[in-house]
């Protein structure tokens, strides 16, 4: 069952429509709306490319974190070989908002990292909703540190929205742990790729994300704060979550010109949710591409291309 956005409604009343015309034509003998059914596909794919055309930061806020998109599961399910998980942080627990192994990346072995939301109720629950605990983060060093150790490239899939501020994370460190995941990003000498997929929320992504390449799916969005928590603090008022996605700037498009994100990843029309399999062939197209740009950096090279590249934020604006 397809699930609509709110500005998707006169959308799903279109679709509605041409479902019900051929479910009744199934249960009729001799009736024949394949026409009218056809002329409402038509009239929805009009609306659907006039809808993502041109997206609202707050739209595309919605987009991001719709439930259909394909997770850090799915990538992993279908562009990598071979999946072997490693768990736990060796000191606390494992976190199973955090995915993480050794695998093949087009015969290439490879570490990949990410963090998933789930897919249903229960699969949430046990995933917390993709926000890592502090031996999330710290499972993430111990992998990131085997990478380095066995010259393993890694790839991050950044989809959370920040890392979860519980009372237990806090006495274990959280803080802590975010800081060393991203100090231990800038360390390794081996390239290091970040997609973001969905949402990358705060810390929590950026624990990920510290990476020689940064990608983003068209409409994924990063940002150091949700809408809603920016309209909070500054308005006291969480109802002006549109205008805090407005200034926050946290689209791809806006973070690519501010040289936050290297390059954008197409989707296809309607987003990632429409059609899964093109978005992730999509993404593994320009993991690929990073992967073979980088190949010619030595240890040094990456370790300091990647420190110099965070040390460049802010150099751009959005007006030139």
């Amino acid at each position: 069952m397809q699930n609509y956005l709110e500005f998707e409604k006169p959308l799903a009343v279109i679709e509605g429509k041409a479902e019900e015309l051929r479910a009744l034509a199934k249960n009729a003998e001799g009736m024949d709306v394949e026409k009218e059914a056809a002329a409402l596909d038509k009239k929805a794919s009009s609306l659907l490319e006039n809808l993502y055309k041109n997206l609202t930061p707050w739209r595309k806020c919605q987009v991001a974190r719709h439930p259909d998109r394909p997770h850090c599961r799915d990538y992993i399910d279908i562009l990598f070989q071979e999946y072997m998980p490693l768990s736990g942080d060796r000191n606390f627990a494992d976190d199973h908002a955090v995915m993480g192994g050794i695998c093949r990346f087009n015969d290439q072995p490879v570490v990949v990292l990410g963090q998933e939301k789930g897919f249903d109720t229960k699969s949430r629950i046990e995933r917390n909703f993709g926000m890592a605990r502090p031996e999330g983060y710290r499972k993430a060093i111990r992998l990131m540190d085997l990478a380095d150790r066995f010259n393993l490239p890694v790839i991050t899939l950044v989809d959370t929205p920040g890392a979860y501020p519980g009372k237990g994370a806090e006495e274990r460190g959280q803080s802590e742990a975010i800081a060393r995941s991203t100090e231990k990003c800038l360390q390794i000498g081996v390239p290091l790729i970040s997609v973001i997929i969905g949402e990358g929320g705060s810390g929590g992504a950026v624990a990920f994300a510290t990476a020689n390449r940064v990608l983003m799916l068209q409409h994924s969005i990063y940002s150091v704060i949700s809408p809603e928590g920016c309209a909070s603090i500054l308005w006291k008022d969480a109802e002006k979550m549109r205008e805090a996605a407005e200034a926050l700037r946290l689209t791809a498009q806006d973070l690519f010109k501010l040289g936050v994100c290297d390059k954008i990843v197409e989707e296809p029309n309607g987003g990632a949710q429409r059609d899964k399999g093109k978005t992730i062939k999509a993404v593994g197209d320009a993991i690929s591409r990073e992967l073979l740009d980088l190949q010619s950096f030595g240890r040094t090279e990456l370790i300091d291309h990647r420190r110099q590249r965070f040390l460049d934020l802010g150099s751009k604006g959005l007006v030139s």
